[in-house]
């Protein structure tokens, strides 16, 4: 068998005398060579299989602020989490970078800049966001609106939501999916508290009946408008939380605040 030279017209009687001739005249192919080390290979296969077996890759992922080079994505994301090298989603005001701009608008919108930013329409309590409000009249936490709780938003807002945008049209308010749920000292099954609806423990008595004062067990009446969301809800404040995460693309994170205050009071139709 004869081999050619990876450059010239040359043939060789075999693979060790061609490889001479192309180390004395430079005529190796630039795939030739292992990308961390000096040696070699006649055949492009047996460079991969060397470089596979020794890692001698040569790293190809850059960081964004500085020189550093990495082997793969997930080491250069590494280094720019540790360094703060992010550069192309930065913060500003936090001096700080972020791996997309998903993180970057989510960090915008936390309490870091946001806190105390949006206030309860009826006692003034500040929130980070419109469903931290909306959690704070839902629950009766309110103590400038003791009348509210989530059964007297949900009216509030059907009557408002005369095109079913966000609700979902209820022919009763069925009291034994709506009603208070009370779990006593009988709920103890020998290790935990269970709740006789989901069979989840919870450690105290207290904590179960926090769980059934809670929308767990409720009916789902609200509804995102996203065109292609089909998620439903059991109180207005997971609704509000699912539209704030833009995860759907039903809207804006500054829309469902700016709406707020007015959907919650009734004084404007729902439209965001």
């Amino acid at each position: 068998m004869t081999v050619e030279c990876h450059t010239c017209d040359r043939w060789f009687v075999h693979i060790p005398a061609a490889m001479q001739h192309m180390d004395a005249v430079g005529h190796w192919r630039d795939n030739a060579k292992c990308e961390s080390c000096s040696i070699h290979f006649f055949y492009e296969d047996d460079v991969y299989n060397h470089m596979d077996d020794e890692n001698h890759w040569a790293p190809k992922f850059e960081c964004e602020a500085c020189t550093a080079m990495f082997t793969s994505q997930q080491a250069a994301r590494r280094h720019m989490d540790s360094t703060n090298h992010w550069r192309h989603h930065w913060c500003e005001d936090c001096e700080r970078g972020f791996q997309n701009a998903n993180n970057l608008r989510q960090h915008l919108n936390s309490s870091t800049h946001r806190a105390g930013s949006i206030h309860c329409p009826f006692c003034s309590k500040p929130h980070t966001t419109a469903s931290g409000i909306v959690h704070h009249l839902e629950t009766n936490s309110c103590p400038n609106a003791k009348n509210l709780n989530r059964q007297k938003i949900y009216e509030i807002i059907n009557r408002s939501d005369t095109r079913g945008v966000i609700t979902n049209k209820q022919l009763t308010w069925h009291s034994e999916q709506n009603g208070d749920h009370i779990a006593s000292t009988a709920t103890w099954n020998g290790r935990q508290y269970e709740c006789y609806l989901c069979h989840r423990g919870y450690n105290t008595l207290r904590s179960l009946n926090q769980h059934l004062d809670s929308p767990a067990h409720k009916q789902k009446i609200y509804h995102c408008f996203g065109r292609a969301c089909s998620k439903q809800f059991t109180a207005l404040a997971q609704l509000f939380n699912h539209l704030e995460s833009e995860s759907c693309g039903a809207t804006r994170f500054n829309v469902v605040q700016q709406n707020a205050s007015d959907i919650l009071t009734g004084r404007r139709m729902i439209a965001f």
